[in-house]
């Protein structure tokens, strides 16, 4: 089954905690402090792949964790730097927050997007060293990896679309043009799912087109199958307007068009192509008299016998906008894609420190006991362990 949506949640690598430790050798009896830092967090990173067709590899509300960062050891070890996550995405997914902010745009191969960031690094104790204090018996813990729940929404990139009724012959008409091998059969809403197929040229020219659901009235509030597939028109450059002659033809072509127009995104001013199918069925074929700008030019096909189907195919390659060439990076160094960052999620109003007694809090501790509870246990802390808070100890129950 095709996928073009998928929601999952995605956490950064928690920073490792700085290392407490000091010099210990023979005839070294104050050898000073020296404990490594920590390795940063982690990062979750979305990667547009080439090799991915859907979503489907992510299961529902799926939970993806990268590696946290290696605590820093004695002897000035720093620890290792926690291990990326990459999530390998089809061409064309956007990548949107909770609140339905549009966090990256992958339209182009290799487009990449860091949506979950590694926390920070503690610090060694002998970061902490100075002239007056040359024993800190504290280092720093790492900070939490950012978390989010996000929403990956596949948009297809497509040449061209197929648009108009259910069972108008869309698939036979893919099926005729393309290598693709689309369900067909004699009754409506048989193409369920976009189906993508590659028409060639005798110089060597390829064009993609895509075949989505039918539509019907309504589709554009979300009645009928087409209503959640008519994102994957978005992207295309052409739009092939397949209408049935045995139908009322200006009267097919009206009510797609409505549809187009409440759905927005530019659908209703793109260029088309008007297909009439099935021509085969009537005694003569009949003429288009609408005169809309929009249509380029007009189709008698049908895709039983072929008739047509060269000439539609030639028209493909003439009429379809070439596409729009990548930026390429020059002298102000702009990347031929976008990536969009999330801003780091802010700093914490404390810091938590390990000591060679326990743990202590500096800073402004939150008003949440339970939030401090948690920071505690996040950074190590156990039940029995001594914590100190603006000059006051006690013991985590």
């Amino acid at each position: 089954m095709f996928h073009d949506k998928a929601r999952i949640h995605v956490a950064a690598g928690r920073g490792g905690d700085g290392g407490l430790s000091f010099r210990r050798e023979k005839f070294v009896p104050k050898g000073g402090p020296d404990g490594g830092d920590g390795g940063p967090g982690g990062n979750v990173v979305v990667v547009a792949d080439p090799d991915r067709r859907d979503l489907s590899a992510f299961r529902p509300n799926q939970h993806v964790r990268a590696k946290r960062g290696g605590n820093g050891r004695g002897a000035l070890k720093h620890g290792a730097s926690g291990e990326d996550v990459e999530l390998h995405v089809p061409v064309g997914t956007q990548v949107v927050d909770e609140d339905g902010t549009l966090l990256a745009d992958l339209a182009h191969t290799g487009a990449r997007a860091t949506v979950a960031r590694g926390g920070i690094a503690g610090r060694g104790n002998k970061r902490f060293a100075t002239p007056t204090r040359q024993t800190p018996r504290f280092a720093e813990t790492g900070l939490p990896g950012e978390e989010r729940w996000i929403e990956l929404r596949l948009k297809l990139l497509a040449d061209a679309a197929l648009v108009g009724f259910p069972n108008a012959g869309k698939s036979s008409l893919l099926r005729r043009i393309s290598n693709a091998k689309p369900k067909v059969a004699e009754y409506p809403f048989t193409t369920i799912a976009p189906v993508l197929g590659t028409v060639d040229a005798p110089d060597g020219r390829q064009l993609t087109v895509a075949d989505v659901p039918g539509l019907i009235e309504g589709a554009s509030e979300g009645v009928g199958l087409g209503h959640e597939f008519l994102a994957h028109l978005e992207r295309a450059r052409l739009l092939v307007h397949v209408i049935d002659v045995t139908e009322d033809l200006e009267a097919r072509f009206h009510a797609i068009d409505r549809e187009l127009a409440q759905y927005g995104a530019g659908l209703a001013e793109r260029p088309q192509i008007v297909v009439l199918n099935k021509v085969d069925l009537v005694p003569k074929a009949p003429s288009f008299g609408l005169d809309d700008e929009r249509v380029r030019r007009v189709h008698a096909v049908s895709c039983a016998t072929g008739h047509g189907i060269d000439a539609l195919k030639l028209s493909l390659f003439e009429l379809c906008p070439a596409a729009p060439e990548p930026v390429q990076e020059g002298e102000d160094d702009i990347a031929d894609y976008l990536v969009y960052r999330p801003r780091p999620p802010a700093r914490r109003s404390f810091r938590i420190f390990r000591t060679d007694r326990g743990f202590r809090v500096e800073g402004t501790p939150p008003a949440d006991e339970d939030e401090l509870e948690a920071a505690l246990r996040a950074a190590g802390a156990r039940k029995g362990s001594t914590v100190e808070v603006e000059g006051e100890e006690f013991e985590l129950a």
